[in-house]
């Protein structure tokens, strides 16, 4: 019995063998904020890809010689050519009133990136609003 505590109490200042430890505790912490720091980088980055092509949608219907189903599409062309064809299927064209200005909106469903660009459906929503154009 003394000898075992004599034995602790002489290991007990030595850190042999604790840089590996240290090394992988560390290693893996920075690993992960690593990571975090990307995903939040992808996300930020495909909410303002379809953002600005829910504007160039919008603005595309907005004129006066085309349509809403022009605006929808340009929109579906530009976040599939960004982004990936998933992030395409949800755009709708429609138009609305912003006080007594009429204005063509048009707004995306798209899923929010978790791991990758995988992540859940229709967790981000974006719209964009422009005013419409008249011949008249």
């Amino acid at each position: 019995m003394m000898r075992t505590i004599a034995r602790r109490l002489r290991c007990g200042g030595d850190d042999t063998g604790s840089s590996p430890v240290e090394f992988v505790l560390v290693g893996a912490l920075l690993t992960l904020l690593t990571l975090g720091v990307l995903q939040f980088g992808l996300v930020v980055y495909v909410r303002n890809v379809v953002h600005d092509a829910a504007v160039e949608g919008a603005y595309r219907a907005a004129l006066a010689d085309e349509t809403l189903a022009d605006g929808a599409a340009r929109t579906r062309t530009l976040i599939t050519r960004a982004v990936g064809p998933t992030y395409a299927t949800d755009v709708t064209a429609t138009h609305a009133m912003l006080g007594r200005q009429p204005t063509v909106r048009v707004s995306v469903h798209v899923p929010l990136p978790l791991v990758g660009l995988l992540g859940m459906p229709r967790m981000l929503e974006v719209t964009a609003d422009a005013p419409a154009e008249s011949f008249g």
